[in-house]
This record gives structure tokens, sequence and C-alpha cells, in this order.
């Protein structure tokens, strides 16, 4: 026997494909299913700048934008060799609009000057778009319908290394139920992106862990060797306590 969260789901679906009849409206059966969040696959393939991409995904509709202020889109160089990859927006974030402007970002802003880099050299970004309320981790329903406007933003800014920052990025990305300690620090790739892409610690769990500051400060040269082809030189170890 079906279930009702099946039955309903059925229900939904000839809603969304314009059936209001069951047994006489057989044609929309063949209608082009637009979905139900504001952007098909198709027309996110047809998107081809930063622009349309943010008007596709300000026009998704799910309740998590209803309880946030801004939707954080992205800042940096839309050119850059380097794209980190965040997990959501936090209550700074979402009152500024900005990505990695609060504490967790203030920690990586001391981590891009350690290695010799400033935002205006990387690319910023998280997997939602929306603060979750109460900063609670992105859902699996969340993660599943993002994703594919988190790999068309990463593909339009083209970089060559992507470093995802935290474990909820990670796992969201490579499709993977790994932890971020098994992932951390190894290269991988996924289908459909060029960059290589190696997974950290996030600034928010080194504010918490500070002692995990070198491993992360170690990736993000190795991150800055592969950009360069060369074998870093650094030698001294300083990030202060954010």
């Amino acid at each position: 026997m079906i279930d009702k969260r099946n039955i309903y789901k059925i229900l939904e679906w000839f809603a969304e494909a314009g059936i209001s009849d069951i047994t006489s409206d057989t044609r929309a059966l063949t209608r082009p299913k637009t979905a139900r969040y504001g952007c098909t696959y198709t027309t996110l393939s047809e998107i081809q700048s930063l622009p349309e991409l943010r008007e596709a995904i300000s026009k998704v509709d799910i309740s998590l934008k209803n309880c946030a202020l801004n939707m954080v889109f992205g800042v940096g160089n839309e050119k850059a060799d380097l794209l980190l990859l965040g997990e959501a927006p936090g209550a700074e974030e979402d009152k500024q609009g900005i990505p990695f402007v609060g504490q967790s970002g203030q920690l990586l802003d001391k981590i891009l000057t350690a290695v010799g880099l400033d935002r205006s050299m990387v690319y910023i970004t998280n997997i939602l778009p929306w603060r979750p309320p109460g900063n609670r981790t992105p859902t699996s329903h969340e993660i599943e319908l993002f994703r594919p406007y988190v790999l068309k933003h990463i593909a339009l800014v083209n970089p060559r290394v992507v470093m995802c920052l935290g474990g909820t990025a990670a796992k969201a990305l490579l499709c993977t139920s790994q932890g971020i300690m098994q992932l951390r620090g190894k290269w991988t790739t996924i289908d459909g992106i060029g960059a290589k892409i190696l997974s950290t610690f996030h600034p928010a769990y080194l504010l918490r862990s500070p002692s995990q500051k070198r491993e992360v400060w170690v990736d993000f040269l190795t991150a800055m060797d592969m950009m360069s082809g060369q074998n870093s030189s650094r030698s001294h170890f300083s990030l202060e306590t954010g």
C-alpha cells in the first residue's frame, strides 16, 4: 500500500505539470516540466555569466530565504585561480550579504595574508546562499537543491583550484559521506569541474581548535603550489588566534 507521503508527492507532481484532471488531461504528461524551485537544469546550463546565475538563484522558491535578511552570493576576483567554498552564511554574512565577514571571515583573511593572498585575488562563495535558521547545518535536501548551482558557479569562475572549507562543503561538493578528517589535505576531482579540489578545516573550527591552524596553513600552501607549479619556500608559521 502506498503511504500518504508518497501519494502527496504524486499529486504534487501532477499539479506542477499542470494536470487538474488525471483522467482527461493526459496531454500535460508530455509538457516540459519546470522546476518547482525556479530554474530548470536546461535553463541552468544556458547561463553564461555570474549575474545571470545570481538572478536564477534569487528566484529559487525555498522557505530558507524567508528566514534570511540577504542572499549571499559570492565575492572576490571573478577570474581567480583559487575559489574558496564554505558551508553557508552566518549572522554577520546575512546582515551584510557578503560571505566570510564575521569572526571566521576575519581569521580567513589572516590565513590568506599568511600565504601572500588577499580577497581581491580569490573568489569566495558557499554551498547555501541563505543563512539557515540558527546557523544549523544545511539539510540533505538543501544541499541536493543547490549543488547544481554551486557547480555552475565554479564553472563560471573557472578556477584552477577549489578549496572546500569544512566538512559540509567538502561532502556536498564531492558527494561523499567521509568526514573532514579523512578528506583534509587530499586532492581530488569531480565530473564537470576542471579544477583540482582540496579540502581543509573551516575557519570556525579553527576558532575552537587553534592547534589545527598549522594544518590549514599547510593546505593553503599546497594549493598555492598547485597553482604555481612550484614548491613552497615558506618555513615560518604564524597565524594569530582570531
